[in-house]
């Protein structure tokens, strides 16, 4: 039996476009939230800028990646969804596939590291979805992917180098603009790239003159190095607290579009994002991941200026189990 992959995804050769951003936000309206942007007097006076905060951490199932897996799920012809879908994550997206299947009564079954943190594990198998563990150190996930879903006849929903994702993330820049009206700048979470990606689209179209920045962990600069050499760069699996960014390399559909439409790509270490948590516990009592801090954390450490700048933070998901977080904050 083979894998059926949607026509969005890496698969196709057409990269998505502003267009497809605008398809998605009908297709997920009404499902999907529209997250509140927020602002901090303290972190404006901290920055010298004028921070506006999507908190996707607000989002169904905690974190931006139900835009993308919503659009991909709504988008499945019949015969796909009767058979199920395959995808592999570390647990943002495992939860949003899981979430929106069961939403459109589609079968999931994830792909999950052993070690992804047991809150996102136990949300994904929550929602319904059949969970299956690797070890991401020895292990290939998109291979295993590929092998069950080939043995199961599943329609697989890679994490970001999909058109239909990639143009669902791109949703949370979009209404970004939509409230604030142009920026100066737009600081975007960077693991496989698709919201980078798909916030690229949106800004070029609601906001041409708007630097996007992409922001890495400081162990796993995959992104600067692709960008910098004008080709993929592949790398180990990095080390980080932000579980959610911690990819080896940029997509196929991704890095052409961030390769010709993002300004740079910074990274910021751990401890910068423990930095951000503490922020957003204490000033703006919102729960964020570490992931979810990257974009803000390059804010407050300089490592992109925005004194004087409209910026927009991303802010990606809040997704941290209570242990874990208990213990960032105490450090």
């Amino acid at each position: 039996m083979t894998a059926i992959v949607n026509a969005g995804s890496s698969s196709g050769t057409r990269l998505p476009t502003f267009a497809d951003v605008a398809t998605a936000r009908e297709r997920i309206a009404g499902i999907a939230h529209r997250t509140p942007v927020l602002t901090s007097r303290f972190a404006d006076a901290r920055t010298g800028a004028t921070l506006h905060f999507k908190c996707e951490n607000l989002q169904r199932a905690g974190a931006f990646k139900f835009r993308g897996a919503c659009n991909a799920i709504a988008a499945l012809p019949e015969d796909a969804r009767r058979r199920g879908v395959m995808a592999y994550s570390s647990g943002n997206h495992a939860q949003a596939i899981a979430l929106a299947s069961r939403i459109e009564n589609v079968p999931a079954t994830i792909l999950m590291p052993a070690d992804a943190p047991a809150m996102k594990v136990a949300a994904t198998r929550g929602y319904g979805a059949d969970v299956i563990t690797y070890d991401r150190y020895s292990e290939d996930r998109e291979a295993l992917a590929n092998t069950v879903a080939t043995d199961r006849g599943l329609t697989l929903i890679p994490p970001y180098d999909h058109r239909d994702i990639i143009a669902g993330q791109g949703t949370a820049a979009a209404e970004l603009f939509a409230e604030t009206g142009p920026l100066d700048i737009l600081l975007v979470c960077l693991g496989g790239g698709g919201l980078l990606a798909g916030s690229a689209l949106a800004a070029s179209e609601l906001s041409p003159g708007c630097r996007v920045i992409g922001v890495e962990p400081e162990a796993g600069d995959d992104g600067r190095q692709s960008l910098a050499k004008g080709e993929v760069v592949r790398i180990d699996v990095p080390r980080s607290i932000a579980d959610g960014a911690l990819t080896t390399h940029l997509g196929d559909l991704t890095f052409p579009i961030i390769r010709d439409r993002v300004d740079s790509i910074v990274t910021v270490p751990d401890a910068a994002l423990v930095d951000a948590m503490r922020f957003f516990a204490e000033r703006m009592k919102m729960v964020v991941e570490p992931t979810g801090c990257l974009a803000a954390a390059a804010a407050f450490t300089g490592a992109v200026p925005c004194e004087g700048q409209r910026v927009g933070v991303i802010v990606s998901g809040g997704n941290v189990d209570v242990a874990s977080y208990a213990r960032f904050l105490a450090d």
